[in-house]
Parts: structure tokens; C-alpha cells; sequence
């Protein structure tokens, strides 16, 4: 007898267990990280367990740097998800033609009032990503050879950040020179978060036409081809002409001391020397012996 009794008691406390469970609304999600690329469709899923009440309240808030808003209320799709969502029954969201604004944390919310239990939530963390535009890139035209040179790359527009490659000649540079044979005589590095690609000193071989790819989850792009010449440093060729040129100064600058001593330049200074004007009747004779001016005797009265 005892033990029945024991039994019973059991199973009344299962029982209401099991009814309180009922009468309790609770949620799960199928996905709770989603990811969808920038203009394609993303569902949020919201599914309801259980409930006992037959018209719940759904809400949908979108919570965005710490900012609640609605997005689903009172049966209606509001703020910047307006005529791009819909409620996929019972209380999945369906964002369509995702941007990439729409990238935050959004909660469901269940209100039952016939529950024991009448409230229940769960977040939903969404992210759009971002195919990269075309990056912008730099390229030395020419380097002479042995002389260091940097290569840029950057890209704003991709989300998530997007990593940066460089080819040349349409052939992907490794990031370590030393694991391709091609490349292993070569002194560079490469940064691709930042998109530098840098030579300690150019060889010969590294001419060639360069170009940029910025890509993440979503895509990639690149930017235009440009060319880098490597040329040789002619260094016998710059001392030459640097003497030819301080040669020519420096015969300029004896041919016109020389003018100077022999008195050329003073002569025709003296050639360029005239006579002053005759003025109130009076003329004027210059004297070999004396060598200046004295009046001649004419005058009018």
C-alpha cells in the first residue's frame, strides 16, 4: 500500500509538472548567426515550441548600437524595413533585399496571455556582407634597380574588411617569396590586411605589370593593370656628365676673366661713353692733349 500511495503522488507531481510546461511559451531558433549577402533575401527564424494561447502577441525589435526600434509591431512592418519584410508564420521575419544597414541584432518577443509562463524572447544576430568595390592602387612607373619601392591597395566599401592579393603579370604574389621558386630570390613583403606590398630593392625581374584584388566572403574586385619599368643606374654616365658640366662653367667663367684683364669689356664701356649735349650757343672741344672739354669761344648775342 505504501508504495502505490508513493506512486500516485509521483504521478500527480508529474502531471503538474508536465502542465505547467504546457502553459509556458517558449522559442528556439534555427539559425541564431545568419549571414546573407548585400541585396539577397535572409530569413529570421522565430519558431514557437509551445503555447497554449491562441493569438499571441509577436513583436521584432532591431537593436543597433545598443538602440532598440521596432521593426514588427501591432501586425505591421515599420522602420527602415518597410515594404522590404514580411512575417513568415507564426513569427519569422523575412528581410528582403538586405542592405547592408540591416547588419545588427534582432529580437523576437512572444507574449501569451492564457500561459503560465507568458512571455518568452530570443536574439538573432544578422550580418550582410559586402562584395568589395574596385580598390585603389599605386604603382611606381619606373625604380631603378637595386632601389626600394611600395605598392598600395585600399578598399573601404567591403564588409567584411576585405583582404588584399597582388599579381603580377596576372600570377598571384605569394605572401612569402621563399615558398614559389619564382619568387624566392625576391626581397618583399606583403601586408594583406593594410594592402602594402614593398621591395627592399628591385631586381630586374620584378618588372612587369601589377595589379590589386580586395576580396572577402561576399566577392572580390580588382583594380585597373599598371606597369613597372626597372631600369639600370648608369652611374659612370651621371659622374661624366657632372664633369662635362663644371668644365663648361668653369672655361665660361676663365673666358670672361680673361675679357676683363685684357680691358674688352672696359674698352666698350668707354665705346658706349657720349658727349654731352650742346646747349645755350655754346660748343663744346675735346682736346687730345688734355683729354676733356673746354668752351669754344663763339657766342651769341
Amino acid at each position: 500500500m505504501a508504495t502505490a500511495s508513493l506512486l500516485r503522488k509521483l504521478l500527480v507531481l508529474l502531471t503538474f509538472l508536465w502542465a505547467s510546461e504546457v502553459r509556458a511559451v517558449t522559442l528556439k531558433s534555427d539559425e541564431a548567426s545568419p549571414w546573407t549577402n548585400e541585396f539577397e533575401t535572409v530569413e529570421l527564424s522565430c519558431v514557437i515550441e509551445s503555447i497554449s494561447s491562441r493569438s499571441p502577441r509577436i513583436e521584432w525589435k532591431k537593436i543597433k548600437d545598443g538602440n532598440p526600434s521596432y521593426v514588427f509591431f501591432h501586425g505591421r512592418i515599420s522602420g527602415d524595413l518597410e515594404n522590404r519584410a514580411r512575417l513568415r508564420e507564426p513569427a519569422s521575419l523575412v528581410i528582403e533585399n538586405a542592405s547592408r544597414t540591416d547588419s545588427a541584432q534582432y529580437r523576437c518577443e512572444v507574449t501569451a496571455p492564457e500561459d503560465q509562463r507568458s512571455f518568452a524572447e530570443l536574439l538573432i544576430n544578422l550580418v550582410v556582407r559586402v562584395r568589395p568595390v574596385m580598390p585603389k592602387c599605386a604603382v611606381p612607373a619606373a625604380v631603378p634597380v637595386g632601389k626600394p619601392a611600395e605598392f598600395r591597395c585600399s578598399e573601404e566599401e567591403g564588409f567584411p574588411r576585405p583582404k588584399f592579393q597582388w599579381f603580377r603579370n596576372s600570377e598571384e604574389i605569394p605572401i612569402d617569396p621563399k615558398t614559389s621558386p619564382r619568387f624566392q630570390n625576391a626581397s618583399y613583403s606583403m601586408d594583406t590586411e593594410t594592402g602594402m606590398l614593398s621591395f627592399g630593392a628591385v631586381r630586374k625581374e620584378d618588372e612587369g605589370v601589377y595589379f590589386c584584388r580586395a576580396k572577402n566572403e561576399a566577392g572580390f574586385s580588382e583594380c585597373g593593370p599598371q606597369k613597372m619599368e626597372v631600369y639600370d643606374l648608369n652611374v659612370a654616365g651621371i659622374v661624366l656628365g657632372v664633369v662635362v658640366v663644371v668644365t663648361v662653367l668653369a672655361l665660361v667663367t676663365a673666358g670672361i676673366c680673361c675679357a676683363y684683364r685684357r680691358g674688352y669689356l672696359s674698352q666698350q664701356k668707354q665705346d658706349n661713353f657720349k658727349a654731352p649735349a650742346k646747349g645755350d650757343g655754346v660748343d663744346y672741344v675735346r682736346t687730345e692733349e688734355e683729354g676733356d672739354f673746354r668752351h669754344k669761344s663763339s657766342f651769341i648775342i
